[in-house]
């Protein structure tokens, strides 16, 4: 099987499964109990936060909180900001962000909230003239994801970040970096010092499912999201899964050790753009001509459908995701893609290869030489391809 859908969920570090297996099978004692046991566990935890912190820039170990997923997280965020501040109501985030992100702030408008989402071209760059128009001496919070799922492009957060703050210090800026961490740096006490919230997740950087972090700088005002224990200094009820912590923490480490081979899986991916656009006709990327995630790759196969092409892709063996929500049992074209105006003959055949360290330059060859086969097949038995003219019908 050649694995190439790293943006969904990754494998396991081997490393990753050694650090939390003690705490799966000798080491289970609940970490917050009295008893000289408990303590191996609880001070294991101690560990896994001081390395979290230094993962994001050498930021205050009291300033994580260990979650479930990112998507906690993101409902923490949000819902625990609102909670705290009643006073203003106003939210900006963006039409591409994770529906982590965007069914929160669409409940949000539901409860009453007033929210603004900024679209962004057809390269999926943000909208910065609207996003600046946007902010309102009543804006609460800003949450703007780091890096698209989908398409793998980059916000320029930083900046974002700054504009907000120097707009008005008093708004809080959320940011979601599930996909960019251990791709890119996360600096919290340097170039992104203006971020007061961030959640990632451990399966997305070859940790376990089932945790999650989120960075709370000290001094931002937010309610707990989960009610009923004094884990995570009253922050986040509920017992610590202590092993699953314990590998995020590992996970971290790994993958700040193996940032700087992001250079080769970003050659690998461009190898495999390069070759698929010379190879097929009518083949776009999407978000072209903008910085991206170095392991992302959104193919937009004009006049044939990603379910389609999933199913041909299942069948030589490679593991991809479709650019659709067909999966789902929905034919609608992903959201992302809606947003960023891609043709309509084009947002329905849009692929996503994503790349990790563990992808290898055979298993980019293996894609290489059957994806074009693949989509000539299909465009043969598309009504909307002259296969004669090797383009679209009415071109």
């Amino acid at each position: 099987m050649i694995y190439l859908d790293n943006n969904a969920t990754t494998p396991l570090a081997p490393e990753v499964v050694a650090s939390m297996t003690p705490y799966l099978t000798n080491e289970y004692f609940n970490p917050s109990s009295a008893y000289e046991a408990s303590r191996g566990p609880a001070h294991a935890i101690r560990a896994a936060r001081e390395q979290v912190a230094r993962f994001l820039g050498g930021v205050r170990p009291d300033e994580i909180i260990f979650t479930g997923c990112a998507t906690e997280s993101n409902n923490a965020s949000i819902f625990g900001v609102l909670r705290a501040n009643a006073e203003r109501r106003h939210i900006i985030t963006t039409a591409v962000e994770h529906p982590s992100v965007l069914e929160v702030c669409k409940e949000a408008q539901r409860e009453g909230c007033e929210v603004s989402f900024i679209g962004v071209n057809h390269k999926g760059e943000l909208d910065m003239d609207a996003f600046v128009k946007a902010l309102r001496p009543d804006t609460l919070l800003v949450s703007i994801m780091h890096a698209n799922n989908e398409t793998g492009v980059i916000f320029p957060i930083a900046d974002i970040a700054r504009v907000v703050k120097e707009t008005n210090p008093d708004i809080i800026f959320h940011t979601d970096a599930t996909q960019s961490a251990g791709k890119l740096p996360l600096d919290l006490t340097g170039a992104l010092s203006d971020i007061d919230l961030l959640s990632f997740s451990g399966h997305k950087l070859h940790g376990p499912k089932g945790v999650g972090a989120l960075f709370v700088r000290r001094g931002t005002r937010i309610r707990p999201f989960m009610c009923g224990g004094h884990q995570e200094g009253g922050r986040r009820a509920g017992t610590e899964n202590v092993g699953h912590i314990v590998a995020l923490a590992e996970a971290c480490v790994l993958a700040e050790a193996s940032m700087a081979g992001e250079t080769s899986v970003a050659a690998m991916r461009d190898r495999l753009e390069t070759v698929l656009c010379e190879k097929i006709p009518w083949l776009e990327v999407n978000g072209a001509g903008v910085e991206r995630l170095p392991n992302t790759l959104n193919l937009a196969c004009h006049c044939i459908e990603g379910e389609s092409i999933l199913y041909q892709l299942d069948a030589a063996g490679i593991c991809a995701s479709s650019g659709s929500a067909c999966t789902s049992g929905s034919l609608e074209p992903s959201h992302v893609l809606k947003a960023m105006q891609i043709p309509f003959t084009a947002m329905h055949g849009s692929i996503r290869f994503s790349l990790s360290r563990y992808t290898t330059t055979e298993e980019v060859d293996a894609v290489i030489s059957v994806f074009p086969d693949i989509v000539d097949r299909l465009r043969r038995i598309s009504p909307y391809w002259d296969h004669d003219r090797s383009a679209p019908r009415g071109t």
